[in-house]
């Protein structure tokens, strides 16, 4: 017999129950995933009682905060396995491939458009800012691949992640380098999302003051910005959907 779905409801009530459990299973044994002979572990003695329940009441809040976040995880599996998928059937080296023919007709569209008039001319900005965004895109592609080849939940989150949210996040701003008019767009709104970060979350402590001492933000220092903010990004994305297969294994999905 099929296994029934147990629909929306009790889709967020199975992960709201594993997300408290994995709570719980920080200080208590068997909680998450009890074993069969042993069984979910329960509290015998009046301390042991009194802790467990006030463990409980406190990580009851921490659900309602985490489960938007694991909802985010969710998300970014659904997407990352599609596009694992997509990468295994062609292979690193079909990926490059790809990503070189498709950024290969852009550099050729871009060489006519920005060159003289029904010529090719390789020093034009725009064709020079489609060829730097190409290959800055390809080499992260091809990085995001190998590494999440290389198995194992750590090099996922900490490398092919970053890797990822590079190829997503630097070729743009690597072409507007070269070309004027994306200048005009990328540079101005970076320099607001900076500010935001630096007067935000980087004002504890007074490290905005450092950041702004030590760091220019023009030329290669929007890249720079941009690098640093698709690392920890990754990070997060990864970590989120690590916590989703803990919460919600791929088969359970």
């Amino acid at each position: 017999m099929a296994q029934r779905s147990p629909g929306l409801i009790g889709a967020i009530r199975i992960d709201l129950t594993r997300l408290h459990e994995t709570w719980m299973e920080v200080v208590f044994p068997r909680q998450l995933d009890p074993g069969h002979v042993l069984g979910k572990w329960k509290p015998e003695t009046g301390v042991q009682t009194a802790g467990y329940y006030l463990w409980a009441a406190i990580g009851l809040p921490l659900v309602l905060i985490g489960y938007p976040l694991l909802l985010i995880g969710y998300g970014t599996r659904f997407y990352a396995i599609r596009l694992d998928s997509a990468a295994t059937r062609l292979g690193i080296i079909g990926a490059v491939l790809v990503s070189i023919v498709v950024w290969g007709v852009l550099s050729a569209v871009a060489s006519y458009q920005f060159g003289t008039v029904g010529t090719i001319s390789l020093n034009a900005e725009g064709f020079l800012a489609v060829v730097a965004a190409s290959v800055v895109a390809t080499v992260s592609a091809a990085l995001a691949v190998l590494f999440s080849r290389a198995g194992g939940r750590a090099v996922s989150v900490l490398l092919a992640y970053p890797a990822a949210m590079t190829a997503l996040f630097l070729p743009p701003v690597v072409a507007a380098l070269f070309e004027p008019t994306l200048q005009e767009t990328i540079f101005p709104w970076s320099e607001d999302l900076a500010i935001g970060i630096l007067d935000g979350p980087l004002s504890v402590g007074g490290l905005n003051d450092i950041i702004r001492e030590q760091f220019t933000l023009e030329g290669t220092g929007y890249v720079l910005m941009w690098l640093s903010l698709s690392v920890p990004l990754g990070w997060f994305l990864g970590g989120l959907v690590a916590f989703a297969n803990i919460i919600r294994p791929k088969d359970d999905s």
